[in-house]
């Protein structure tokens, strides 16, 4: 049965609908799409027309992303899809809640806040525990909340210095063929890092602040030996240490420190049979007090919605590889339990 509801807008929300219409009502298309439901505006008025289930999903859609839009925030097919589907799951005060939580200011004023559930547990999670180990796909935001996080508790003397660092392997690729020491070799795999900083801080900042020993950007070589208290520490790409390199970090932690270990386990590029520190640290340590593991997934991506697809087709091929796997040990098992004899004469 098809229903029409209708409700006013506001004088003062009508430069709201613009943005929410988006280019050439590209936003409220998708809407309309998502939701299975026929949305028109005639004057102050807007319609949205279908079944009535459906009628209060957009609706109640509509009505977040207008106060998104009142707050500032950019509104995009990523942002759209992820809000029909928290109003699905009958989760909209947590999005409320998240839009009125600012995690930190950048140097140009402009207020982040979390974007998804994802990430709002994530940074409570960081707010609440010593150790925080923060695994997900690209464009969840690991690395720039806590670079957030550490740039507000810095700005609010809760540290004293930011320690930022990562293993020096990437992709394969060998350091020795890059010029230079060990320091210039490793400065563009801590790039990600400066340009996360630079969002708050600022570069002329960043820079003062450096020299003055308050920002600290190194290779994890450099963290062997020393006692890290009264910092925040991030250590980045941490799929790509080894066992022995996690113990080692980890066991820097001094007094008054807050720690983040951000990384993606799908994506190590250790040599083969080499294990992740991060995924054994995990493992190893979820269930200890005062450390938290945060796990965010392709819901959380705030990025291209490209990106969010690309993560989702390595997924399912993932899935599929393992699923494949277990149905070839099945078949195995069964033929063993049928054949034991014929079995023990292939082996």
């Amino acid at each position: 049965m098809t229903e029409i509801h209708e409700f006013e807008l506001t004088t003062d929300s009508m430069d709201a609908v613009v943005s929410l219409f988006g280019l050439n009502d590209q936003n409220v298309s998708l809407i309309e799409q998502e939701c299975h439901v026929h949305i028109s505006l005639r004057e102050h008025h807007m319609m949205i027309s279908g079944d009535p289930d459906r009628i209060s999903v957009a609706f109640e859609t509509i009505q977040v992303l207008l106060k998104l839009i009142d707050r500032g925030e950019t509104i995009d097919r990523v942002r759209i899809r992820y809000i029909i589907s928290m109003v699905q799951e009958h989760k909209t005060e947590y999005i409320l809640d998240q839009i009125k939580k600012v995690v930190a200011v950048t140097h140009r004023g402009k207020q982040i806040t979390c974007k998804t559930l994802g990430q709002q547990l994530y940074v409570d999670a960081i707010r609440n525990h010593t150790l925080t180990f923060a695994v997900g796909p690209a464009g969840t935001g690991k690395t720039y909340l806590a670079m957030a996080m550490a740039a507000s508790a810095l700005k609010n003397r809760e540290i004293q210095r930011i320690i930022l660092t990562r293993p020096a392997v990437e992709a394969g690729e060998k350091l020795g063929f890059l010029p230079g020491d060990l320091a210039q070799k490793v400065d563009p795999y801590l790039r990600p890092l400066y340009d996360a900083l630079y969002d708050f801080m600022g570069p002329d900042a960043f820079q003062r602040l450096t020299e003055k020993g308050a920002i600290e950007v190194a290779p994890l070589a450099y963290m062997r030996g020393r006692t890290l208290s009264d910092a925040f520490i991030i250590m980045d790409e941490a799929q790509n240490t080894t066992s022995e390199q996690m113990k080692m970090f980890l066991t820097r932690i001094g007094f008054h420190s807050k720690v983040v270990v951000t990384g993606d386990i799908t994506q190590t590029d250790l040599p083969q049979g080499k294990t992740s520190g991060l995924s054994e640290a995990i493992h190893l340590l979820r269930e200890v007090p005062d450390i938290s593991v945060a796990e965010l997934t392709g819901k959380d991506i705030v990025r291209h919605e490209l990106v969010q697809r690309i993560v989702e087709a390595y997924e399912a091929s993932a899935r599929k590889a393992e699923e494949t796997a277990g149905q070839i040990q099945s078949a195995n098992r069964r033929l063993q339990n049928h054949h034991p004899e014929s079995m023990a004469d292939v082996n």
